[in-house]
């Protein structure tokens, strides 16, 4: 069982996508994202399977939440420095957003 310290180890901060692509290497259908975390933590790169639900030009300018003090992760030819936040349902990945505008790198608390 996870313990309120193990959840204060997270680091889960407020980015805005501002590039998504298409990872045609992943073995399953992903984007890569570029994420703006503001000052602090400056802009990461991630991979995610967000596909079934998310167009790419939709992606833009989207606020996100991301766990952002876990290592680097190779995924084929690609470097993912965060882990974006989403729940699985039955059509796919769905994407954990502030319900208002929050400043880049605001800290989920």
């Amino acid at each position: 069982m996870a313990t309120v310290k193990d959840f204060q180890n997270l680091d889960i901060r407020v980015g805005t996508i501002i590039e998504a692509t298409i990872f045609e290497e992943a073995k399953r259908p992903a984007y890569k994202l570029k994420i703006d975390f503001g000052k602090e933590i400056g802009k990461k790169q991630s991979s995610a399977q967000i596909t079934a639900l998310y167009k790419l030009e939709e992606l833009k300018g989207k606020q996100i939440l991301a766990v952002v003090n876990f290592p680097p992760r190779q995924i084929a030819n690609f470097m993912s420095e965060v882990l974006v936040l989403g729940t699985y349902s039955k059509e796919g990945v769905i994407l954990i957003t502030p319900d208002k505008i929050a400043e880049n790198g605001d800290k989920l608390g």
